[in-house]
């Protein structure tokens, strides 16, 4: 069995607003306020001598290498996003940004869904990325507009409810 994998397809590089605010401000504090006190904690567990039987030193050296990761990551994303912040010409179509409720034609349950960048999904807000294949599926429909979308659990029919746009 070999490790190959296809390549992982690129992220749509939108974001809402708030979106980018929040990515911002992580960007902020990690850099600004736990960084700096990780590093303060390693100089402190260094000190006490031996390294290769100190735990403190070995967690906090994980932990700086955790936040320079994502220190790296949002340094480089979040210059290559689109902020997206108007709301289309057509409000009455699904595009990005909007908040659509659907019903799952076979079960009758309707859920409320958000369609958000990668960066800012939530599944317990409902928000769900727009690389996603119900986001996809759902695209450019309507009010009273039926689709199929082949989620992980097979293919699925929906219809959609409602469809808003939050300032």
């Amino acid at each position: 069995m070999s490790r190959w994998r296809p390549p992982v397809a690129a992220s749509t590089a939108l974001i809402t607003r708030a979106g980018h605010e929040t990515l911002k401000a992580e960007l902020d504090e990690l850099w600004r306020v736990k960084r700096p006190e990780v590093v303060r904690a390693l100089a402190a567990a260094a000190a006490e001598g031996d390294r290769s039987e100190n735990a403190e030193y070995t967690y906090r050296k994980k932990q700086l290498g955790e936040i320079d990761r994502r220190v790296r990551y949002l340094s480089k994303r979040i210059p290559a996003l689109r902020v997206v912040d108007s709301t289309p010409e057509d409000e009455g179509a699904v595009f990005f940004g909007a908040t659509v409720e659907v019903e799952d034609v076979a079960t009758g349950e309707i859920r409320t869904h958000r369609i958000v960048g990668p960066d800012e999904t939530d599944a317990g807000r409902g928000w769900i990325s727009i690389d996603s294949p119900l986001a996809r599926a759902m695209l450019k429909k309507r009010v009273d507009d039926e689709f199929d979308a082949e989620l992980p659990g097979g293919s699925n029919r929906f219809a959609i409810v409602d469809v808003s746009y939050e300032d």
